[in-house]
């Protein structure tokens, strides 16, 4: 790969409006994502953090702006006053490269995780079961849970069933990890586990946007903070600098907020 090469956005947002009837809920956003960077999104609920990495796959359709993906422009085209996904097949591929882990793990019930892991590989990129059964095996022991490959997910804590969800994602092979609020869900004690897991893959050198809740977290992994608030991009720099010496008054008091809740 060329300097140039590695040097462009492997996600890239540009005056990305979303809107729900007569609600704006992205308001012209535009964002670079490089290889290798792990940005944390934050902000207060109903600022569009989660609709803005949603848009990233399609998962909900901008209504105006454009999306690239690892140099590829998702195809959309008009529909009434919006937009709507103009190639799907593009989309299949849009999302193996921009993996999404969600809130509520997401994963098919009357499967096995051995199962879950390997129904898109097999069926959606046609590569060998065997070969993907193999993969995916590795992956539940990189994320600790190689001895519930024969479970079904509503056998399993919602922290085993979020890091599931993580080697699900990881057995597409994606470019970059897209994470929504991926500890919101679980109980307090199974928060850390998961965490743990994102923490090592940030540590591999992954590119990872991640929209979380977790700001002691988001300090420590990311390697750049971005602040939404109603819509648009309050803040956004490498995560220290931001912390230390923040140039929005919001993200100033979002931050000293956050932390009297915690001490509460």
């Amino acid at each position: 790969m060329t300097e140039e090469a590695a040097m462009q956005p492997v996600i890239s947002l540009r005056s990305l409006r979303k809107s729900f009837g007569t609600l704006e809920v992205l308001k012209g956003i535009s964002l670079d994502a490089r290889k290798g960077e792990v940005i944390a999104i934050l902000g207060s609920s109903g600022s569009g953090k989660s609709t803005m990495l949603r848009c990233i796959n399609m998962l909900e359709i901008p209504t105006a702006g454009e999306v690239v993906v690892t140099g590829e422009t998702v195809k959309l085209k008009k529909q009434g006053n919006g937009l709507a996904i103009a190639d799907g097949r593009q989309i299949d591929g849009i999302r193996a490269r921009a993996a999404m882990v969600f809130q509520s793990f997401n994963l098919w019930s009357h499967m096995t995780i051995l199962e879950n892991l390997i129904e898109a590989p097999v069926h959606v990129q046609g590569r060998p079961r065997a070969e993907c059964v193999v993969e995916a095996r590795a992956l539940l022991e990189k994320v600790g849970i190689a001895d519930k490959s024969d479970a079904y997910p509503g056998h399993l804590s919602g922290g085993q069933q979020q890091r599931a969800a993580i080697a699900r994602a990881l057995a597409m092979h994606p470019q970059v990890m897209l994470f929504d609020e991926p500890t919101s869900a679980l109980d307090p004690e199974r928060v850390g586990e998961v965490l743990a897991v994102m923490r090592a893959l940030a540590k591999e050198g992954r590119t990872m946007l991640l929209v979380t809740h977790e700001i002691a977290f988001a300090r420590d992994v990311a390697t750049r903070i971005v602040f939404l608030h109603e819509g648009v991009i309050e803040e956004d720099g490498p995560t220290e600098e931001v912390f230390r010496n923040p140039k929005s008054e919001r993200f100033r008091k979002f931050i000293s907020n956050t932390q009297h809740a915690l001490l509460e």
